[in-house]
């Protein structure tokens, strides 16, 4: 029979010790790193912490009002919330600005009786990219994604979503780009 005082004894195995003192020293190394790593794996180069993102003119020959200001709140909000970078508009340690320069809609795929089934939306950015820490690391580069929806939908009850969704892979390029080196 077990004696009740000790039944209710919390016991450390040797497991339990030989993962606090594994983790421990893991944990406090990393929460000591003030820079160039983070865990979404974004390189950060000694010495910078500012990040410029100018808003991005629409010069596409179809203009979508809310395109601009999406992509540029996006591009704000990811290097924000993934880096250790502060965000500002301007002289930033690290630099991104363009301009929107496509915003086209097109057949991409017919039926078997030659009538457009399918139609793309395709959104293309040219960025300029400015590290005053390293620039080799500077770019010029275009980056374009697109979306396919049926042709029986109206765009105009599809566009919004479609956008949102393009927009957001092209932050994530961009970002990779810029930060990731990939």
């Amino acid at each position: 029979m077990k004696n009740a005082e000790t039944t209710n004894v919390p016991v450390r195995t040797n497991r339990s010790r030989f993962l606090f003192a594994f983790l421990f020293p893991v944990f406090a190394f990393l929460s000591g790193c003030t820079g160039g790593y983070s865990f979404t794996g974004a390189s950060i180069p000694p010495g910078a912490k500012t990040i410029s993102i100018a808003t991005f003119p629409n010069y596409a020959a179809t203009v979508n009002p809310q395109l601009s200001q999406k992509l540029t709140d996006e591009l704000t909000q990811m290097f924000s919330s993934q880096t250790p970078l502060s965000v500002g508009s301007e002289d930033g340690d690290l630099q991104l600005s363009g301009e929107i320069t496509g915003y086209d809609t097109r057949a991409s795929a017919l039926s078997s009786a030659d009538e457009v089934s399918m139609n793309r939306l395709t959104i293309t950015v040219k960025v300029r990219f400015v590290n005053k820490i390293d620039p080799d690391a500077d770019f010029e580069q275009s980056f374009s994604r697109y979306r396919d929806y049926a042709a029986s939908q109206d765009f105009s009850s599809v566009e919004s979503g479609l956008m949102s969704e393009i927009v957001t892979e092209i932050c994530e390029d961009i970002f990779n780009k810029a930060v990731v080196n990939w």
